[in-house]
């Protein structure tokens, strides 16, 4: 299954106003803005975090693709549909993916726990822990980048996709307190938001009608 980096990346910067709203209010309250040194470890925790978590649902979908050869088409029309849910989610309509931030939310009551202890530690390495266990934070964003990632069916194509969507953030996660007020301004703009909608929502229904016609 050929994986479209190009697409990850597109993902990742059209949903970046909503990483800043979520990871960089964390960052904020470490105190991470102030070091460009620290924020940097945390986002490299972050998006590794994102590249496991690519692996593991590629990987799993690769196992169950040995036993059902037509897995992968049914899973191209989920990844579809979850490309459209983006596009309402990224114009507020939090509803369309909100179920499943409530379902990732079960495994985040573990994990919230370890990252609240690293508040108020100053060192690199609790601001490369504090990314990777805020990577495992409930987002409908990345919960949409990863059924494309599962997609590709590989361990390392999953993990890369997921390294590009990563990619796709850091602009706007990279300049929290630290320039470019205007970029981050243009990324949470309503009318960069409807275009990135736009896009991708049209890169959702060529995906389903691909899938479709690989039903037939």
């Amino acid at each position: 299954m050929t994986v479209d980096f190009g697409a990850a990346f597109l993902m990742g910067l059209a949903g970046s106003g909503h990483c800043l709203a979520m990871c960089g209010g964390l960052a904020g309250a470490m105190g991470l803005q102030k070091r460009f040194s620290a924020l940097f470890f945390y986002n490299f925790g972050r998006i590794f975090s994102y590249a496991i978590a690519g692996s593991v649902v590629a990987s799993a979908l690769f196992a169950v693709h040995t036993l059902q050869p037509n897995t992968l088409v049914y899973f191209r029309l989920l990844a579809g549909l979850m490309m459209i849910l983006l596009a309402l989610y990224l114009l507020e309509k939090r509803l369309a993916l909100l179920w499943l931030e409530r379902v990732g939310a079960k495994l985040w009551k573990r994990i919230q726990p370890l990252g609240l202890r690293l508040r108020g530690k100053t060192g690199l390495h609790h601001a490369l822990l504090a990314g990777m266990l805020w990577g495992w934070l409930p987002c409908g964003l990345v919960y949409s980048a990863l059924s494309w990632a599962a997609l590709s069916a590989a361990p390392l194509h999953g993990g890369v996709f997921m390294l590009a969507f990563g990619a796709g953030t850091l602009p706007s996660m990279l300049t929290v307190g630290v320039a470019s007020q205007r970029l981050q301004g243009i990324l949470k703009s309503r009318g960069f938001r409807w275009i990135s909608a736009l896009i991708l929502a049209g890169y959702g229904v060529a995906t389903i009608a691909i899938g479709v016609m690989q039903l037939r």
